[in-house]
């Protein structure tokens, strides 16, 4: 197999604190010996598991980035037992851009794993992710929001997996990390995903949704903060008490929790997110814009629950996901 030409400025053998790049050549108009620079920041502190914690997979969602950042310059190496990899940008062109898909290539690289050395820039980072930097972690920490297309309620969420010891490994991380809502999810579209790559590795997995709307939230930022924190306490590298708040536990078990437009036109939400809705319940409607005087389209949810996640533009285009009803599962402390 080709070698990827990612290389890093940094040691992640060596014990120490250290602020570097990933740095991936990358020939365009602007730069004909350039390179992409994605940023990196590695805590080694002798013996013990490592975290790998990512943030920017897409370009437009802000919350855990954020996070990142501001963990990556205070984390001292005499606080850590084993290392921490801190990486806000994966998509670091998509980040700069805010865009969820890379302006280099247009690609989404949650959808391109595992990726391949010699392929497009987002298929490189995908193969160094999955071929370099999967295989050094214990526990994956990956921060997604609803980017500028969707809106979500605070949850971290772990996945349905065919072994069922590494779930549960991941249902105990992701309790720990403690979000306002903890979700149990099944994906309808895990082709090419990182989640699935890192599972497929047999490491212990969590993903978040915090918001979206394509900018920070103080309160998502928060969420994304006690989080981290927990989640590193909870993998045995950081010491302390976590921070524990009472927490829903939710489910997305089948494709019934989703609704998507079948025609396009202004979006009205008839029910905000948190609300709880019954099977039959109208949870939006689309307008036409072509004239006065039509009736709109209703969408009802076929199930009953919590309205978790809906469209965010003021207008919709036939085939968006208007909303997600997640059920409710328990009342978590």
């Amino acid at each position: 197999m080709s070698t990827n030409p990612i290389t890093a400025t940094v040691d992640f053998e060596a014990r120490g604190v250290q602020h570097g790049f990933l740095r991936l050549p990358a020939s365009r108009d602007e730069s004909a010996w350039g390179n992409v620079m994605i940023p990196v920041t590695v805590v080694a502190g002798g013996a013990g598991p490592t975290a790998l914690i990512t943030g920017g997979n897409h370009g437009d969602e802000y919350e855990g980035p954020i996070a990142i950042m501001d963990l990556a310059r205070r984390l001292r190496v005499e606080e850590v037992a084993g290392r921490v990899i801190l990486i806000p940008q994966m998509n670091a062109p998509a980040f700069r851009a805010g865009r969820r898909t890379s302006p280099l290539d247009g690609g989404n690289l949650n959808r391109a794993f595992p990726g391949r050395p010699d392929g497009s820039a987002t298929e490189k980072i995908a193969d160094y992710f999955t071929r370099q930097l999967l295989p050094m972690a214990d526990f994956v920490l990956d921060f997604h929001s609803g980017g500028r297309t969707l809106d979500f309620l605070p949850f971290a969420a772990a996945h349905v997996l065919e072994d069922k010891a590494q779930e549960e490994a991941c249902m105990d991380a992701m309790r720990a990390f403690n979000a306002p809502f903890s979700m149990r999810l099944l994906e309808i579209d895990a082709g090419g995903m990182y989640d699935s790559e890192a599972e497929a590795q047999g490491k212990v997995f969590v993903t978040t949704e915090l918001g979206g709307g394509g900018a920070a939230r103080a309160e998502m930022v928060a969420v994304a903060r006690k989080g981290l924190r927990n989640f590193l306490i909870h993998a045995g590298i950081l010491d302390g008490e976590p921070e524990i708040a009472p927490s829903v536990m939710l489910d997305m078990p089948d494709a019934d929790c989703f609704t998507f437009a079948e025609t396009a036109g202004v979006f009205e939400p008839a029910v905000d997110l948190g609300a709880r809705v019954r099977a039959g319940e109208v949870l939006a409607r689309v307008w036409p814009v072509e004239a006065t005087g039509r009736e709109p389209v209703e969408y009802r949810a076929r199930r009953e629950g919590i309205f978790a996640a809906r469209h965010w533009p003021g207008l919709v285009g036939q085939g968006d996901c208007l909303a997600v009803v997640a059920e409710v599962v328990e009342e978590l402390s």
